[in-house]
């Protein structure tokens, strides 16, 4: 069962934060996971919610404000004061620190609240760029987005994610075109997760920080699980 560090290595460092990739791409780990963002100027950031007052000093919404105002702020201080003076990071900025590594790359694209027109082929371009379409997989709860990026990129891996209970969620994914099934860990040991796993298409499941549960997953046999302790989970998997 493979191991993907959760917005980095969260657990032990400010989450989606440069020191949380930097810790989680010296690990011997298969993957990493994070989110973006668009800003108002249209540039692609890495955060998780839709706002920046959970995880920053300041307050506003990523969508109304400009990649220098929100330069401005520290993503790390509330986490711990070793932290302090992290910023929050580019795609692009986060890509550079795995571009060399062996980490599969999961990034989410959180469009499921505000609609980031154009979000996909930003994303799909600066891939590109780094040359990582694939070593990476496209992931979102808005299976319209994942839908439109398998049709711009059919060689890229994409997924669908869901928190609920479904009923055969891999012949759902096959209508979205995902290649994947990222699910809230209760879901995966319910028969469907059960179907899932025996119908060929990989089941990744989010978040698991618990060993008796990672036992439980493993138990199973799904593909990977997102943690927010990628070391600690790694090291109890492989003992």
């Amino acid at each position: 069962m493979k191991i993907y560090a959760h917005r980095g290595s969260s657990g032990t460092h400010p989450e989606n934060t440069i020191a949380s990739f930097r810790a989680a791409a010296a690990l011997p780990i298969h993957g990493v996971e994070f989110d973006v963002h668009m800003t108002k100027d249209e540039e692609l950031v890495v955060i998780h919610d839709e706002t920046i007052d959970r995880t920053s000093n300041g307050k506003g919404y990523i969508k109304d404000m400009t990649l220098a105002e929100l330069k401005k702020y520290d993503f790390g201080k509330g986490f711990s004061p070793k932290f302090k003076g992290e910023l929050i990071p580019t795609l692009r900025e986060v890509l550079y620190v795995f571009k060399d590594t062996h980490h599969h790359i999961n990034i989410e694209l959180k469009s499921d609240v505000f609609p980031y027109e154009g979000m996909e082929q930003r994303v799909l371009e600066m891939l590109k760029d780094y040359r990582l379409e694939s070593r990476v997989v496209i992931s979102s709860f808005n299976h319209e987005m994942v839908r439109n990026f398998k049709k711009l990129a059919p060689q890229v891996e994409t997924a669908i994610l869901f928190m609920e209970v479904m009923i055969a969620p891999h012949d759902y994914a096959r209508l979205v075109g995902a290649d994947a099934l990222h699910a809230f860990f209760p879901t995966a040991l319910r028969p469907m997760g059960i179907e899932a796993v025996a119908s060929g298409r990989k089941l990744r499941v989010f978040t698991v920080n618990e060993e008796a549960y990672a036992d439980m997953l493993r138990a199973v046999k799904v593909d990977a699980i997102f943690t927010d302790y990628p070391e600690k989970m790694y090291n109890y998997l492989n003992k």
